[in-house]
């Protein structure tokens, strides 16, 4: 017996528009309420490892890639039947009640479980959301406008998280700030279960194999797609460096408070706001290629200039760098995917590209935290900064200055190994 599927409501224009806002603001909402989370596990870390911190969040965060790398792609391949309302709401939920755990951790394994488990839920409910936004918006103008609004959330999480963190932590402890990150995403849920959300356009076409790789497939058969392949490795470089080491840098190197290691990550998150508030205007006047390639000369310069970092002053406007060039690297990619595949296919692509891009901090979290804690820091910025340089380099040469248009959805023709747009139908 088969069960019949209901089928799910037809939006109107200003219930979709409606829809959208609920969705992003609960965005917001869960974005914020990560990034504090992940504040306070960097300070739960070092009141766990003391200057061993760095190796504990570099593993920490390896295998937060870990799940993002395998699992991502997979939900695209099977979640694409399941009601998107009920997906994402119970997705948040799942992330609260483990947030809820992380204050009563007392042992270094707790966190590396409970890490895994997190980002599980996460490696499924980004791709998710990200693949219903074109959906709600089918105008080209009202999704690019779409677009640049989750850049910028993003880039704001980078310095409004460790502010509120730090905020609360001036009047809390750090399970305050973990309950602060639980109640985020409690109203999160709240805000997507007001809401009707259209059922999935991903294509269903091909067995499971092919579900499984087709994003992949598309990043290879798209000249662009292998440059943001490699840009997405320079801005992992720095991210690492940053989001391991900060604590590491300003409590164990600089001997100061954790007011002083928010306030470096708010450098950081404030570098890629204005890096994200600048970009429309900027993309005006420069190509996407260029913007993108000088984030990663941005990255490559200030990773190798931190081997020379000589105090706190300096690694304010060092992170503030990193920051910009983060953003400028990383924030058009979402207007580069959905040039790059039809409609039925982008939930597959960014399913792709939330696991390529995490398979590429699969590498540098771990090496940021090892080499910090192995060889020292010096040794580590400049491991990283070479690796941006060399990712910025390898991208010039993949990705040539006469883009080609916007591939089609695409299909594996077989023993010659090349790839082909589908025919009609």
């Amino acid at each position: 017996m088969t069960r019949s599927v209901q089928p799910q409501p037809v939006l109107g224009r200003s219930t979709d528009k409606r829809a959208y806002y609920h969705l992003y603001f609960a965005q917001v909402l869960a974005l914020l309420s990560t990034g504090i989370a992940t504040v306070a596990l960097a300070l739960l870390a070092y009141n766990l490892a003391g200057g061993d911190a760095g190796a504990v969040l570099g593993t920490a965060f390896a295998i937060k890639m870990l799940a993002y790398l395998g699992i991502a792609p997979i939900a695209a391949a099977f979640v694409e039947r399941l009601p998107r309302r009920a997906l994402l709401v119970s997705l948040d939920l799942v992330r609260a009640a483990i947030v809820l755990t992380l204050p009563f951790v007392t042992e270094v394994w707790h966190i590396y479980l409970l890490i895994f488990m997190f980002q599980a839920a996460s490696a499924v409910f980004t791709p998710t959301f990200q693949s219903t936004i074109p959906d709600l918006l089918p105008e080209e103008k009202d999704y690019t406008k779409a677009l640049a609004r989750s850049s910028l959330v993003h880039e704001l999480e980078n310095a409004l998280s460790p502010l509120l963190a730090a905020a609360l932590l001036a009047v809390t402890s750090s399970r305050g700030v973990f309950m602060a990150a639980v109640l985020g995403l409690l109203v999160s849920a709240a805000l997507i279960l007001a809401i009707n959300l259209p059922a999935s356009t991903a294509s269903t076409r091909g067995g499971l194999r092919d579900r499984l790789t087709r994003g992949l497939r598309i990043f290879l058969a798209t000249p662009r797609l292998r440059g943001l392949l490699a840009l997405n490795l320079a801005v992992a470089a720095a991210v690492a460096m940053v989001t391991v080491n900060t604590v590491v840098l300003v409590q164990a190197r600089f001997g100061l408070t954790e007011e002083a290691t928010a306030l470096a990550l708010a450098a950081f998150g404030a570098g890629s706001v204005l890096a994200a508030l600048a970009m429309p205007r900027l993309l005006e006047a420069i190509a996407v290629r260029t913007a993108m390639l000088a984030g990663a000369v941005l990255l490559a310069g200030g990773l190798l200039g931190g081997v020379v970092l000589p105090g706190y002053g300096v690694l304010l406007p060092l992170w503030f760098t990193l920051g910009l060039g983060c953003t400028l690297g990383q924030a058009p990619a979402g207007g580069l995917l959905r040039r790059s595949a039809a409609r039925k296919d982008r939930q597959y692509l960014y399913a792709a590209q939330f696991a390529l891009a995490h398979g590429c901090l699969l590498i540098t979290y771990p090496l940021a935290g090892w080499l910090g804690a192995g060889v020292g820091l010096k040794v580590d910025f400049a491991v990283l900064g070479l690796i941006a340089a060399v990712a910025g380099a390898v991208a010039v040469r993949l990705w040539p200055h006469s883009d080609p248009g916007a591939a089609k959805s695409v299909r594996f023709a077989g023993d010659d190994g090349m790839w082909r747009p589908d025919g009609p139908g």
